[in-house]
């Protein structure tokens, strides 16, 4: 929106002759002659002299006048207070795909990737498309079943316990399988993620799990569920979630981890050698701890030649993603 001006400088009184103002402060100085007659001058800080005017002055003027020596003047100063200006509104999106530019993607690969500040709910997102999720949807079988037992007013089972940690800590493809069955399968996953604001994500058919397709912006919509204070999830439920992420076996703490200065972190991630072509399916999402300040950040990729290239990938899009908007915010 264009800044407005209070009102508009040198505004001339009905009662003066005309008046020339070139600057932004004036000085009117009003005299009484012997005679009654009013003479008025006026004067420009900062400009060109004015011209004087006289009048006769209205009744009103001479009973106000009526205390005052022929001598006496009164002045007054009329200023016009400068508009601040309101700045222009920040495009995260765009820096984020500033800060992309600096990152090496192979031929034939792709990469999304986004981020929030839940404290600022501020976020950013890159990159287009669905991309297969690989054992990322992990996260997302786990919160569903969480879900359903919170419907039926039951805690999980032991053997459901059993299965989600070695599921989210080891990344157990056989637990998983179980819990894929135990949820419903691509159905049951639909139903959940429905509530969890999940639009473009699609479970994988029949039993093969991981090759849902997703988006990064609805994996930070799942993220959201598992660490925001608004979510269909409960506290309980969210704690139990944040505990798994945060105790990853070692070996497959790498991805958006790399961001952090501290090794504060809760994270999933997702390999998948594609039979067909040979390239790996590389994702990682999960919170990140940076000089104190949290962050959710989603980085998602496909068509890499190696699996070292594609950590080396969404690790250098995390940074980027959660660099670009830090520095948006300074």
């Amino acid at each position: 929106m264009d800044p407005q001006t209070a009102r508009r400088p040198g505004a001339r009184p009905s009662w003066c002759g005309p008046l020339l103002y070139t600057a932004v402060a004036s000085v009117v100085l009003v005299g009484v002659t012997a005679s009654g007659t009013t003479h008025v001058t006026a004067q420009t800080r900062g400009g060109t002299g004015l011209v004087s005017s006289s009048a006769s002055p209205t009744a009103g003027a001479q009973a106000a006048d009526a205390s005052r020596t022929p001598e006496a003047t009164v002045e007054s100063v009329a200023t016009t207070a400068s508009p601040t200006p309101t700045p222009p509104a920040v495009d995260r999106d765009a820096l984020l795909a500033e800060a992309m530019e600096s990152v090496a993607v192979e031929d034939g690969a792709r990469v999304s990737v986004a981020v929030l500040d839940p404290d600022s709910g501020q976020s950013a997102v890159y990159g287009e498309g669905s991309f297969d999720t690989a054992s990322i949807v992990k996260v997302d079988i786990l919160a569903a079943l969480l879900l359903q037992a919170q419907d039926a007013g039951r805690e999980l089972t032991a053997a459901e316990k059993s299965y989600a940690t070695a599921m989210i800590k080891s990344s157990d493809n056989v637990s998983a399988s179980e819990l894929w069955d135990a949820i419903g399968r691509a159905e049951g996953l639909a139903a959940a993620n429905e509530r969890f604001g999940l639009s473009g994500t699609e479970g994988g058919n029949g039993a093969l799990w991981g090759l849902t397709q997703t988006t990064a912006a609805d994996q930070l919509a799942l993220l959201e569920q598992v660490f925001g204070e608004e979510s269909e999830l409960s506290e309980a439920s969210r704690a139990y979630l944040r505990g798994l992420m945060g105790d990853i076996e070692v070996g497959q703490d790498w991805g958006v981890s790399a961001v952090g200065s501290e090794p504060q972190f809760a994270l999933k991630n997702g390999w998948l050698p594609r039979s067909q072509t040979g390239l790996w399916v590389i994702n990682s999402i999960g919170r990140v701890t940076v000089d104190g300040h949290a962050y959710l950040v989603t980085a998602l990729s496909q068509g890499n030649s190696t699996k070292a290239k594609g950590i080396s990938l969404v690790e250098a899009a995390a940074r980027a993603a959660v660099s670009s908007l830090r520095d948006a915010d300074v």
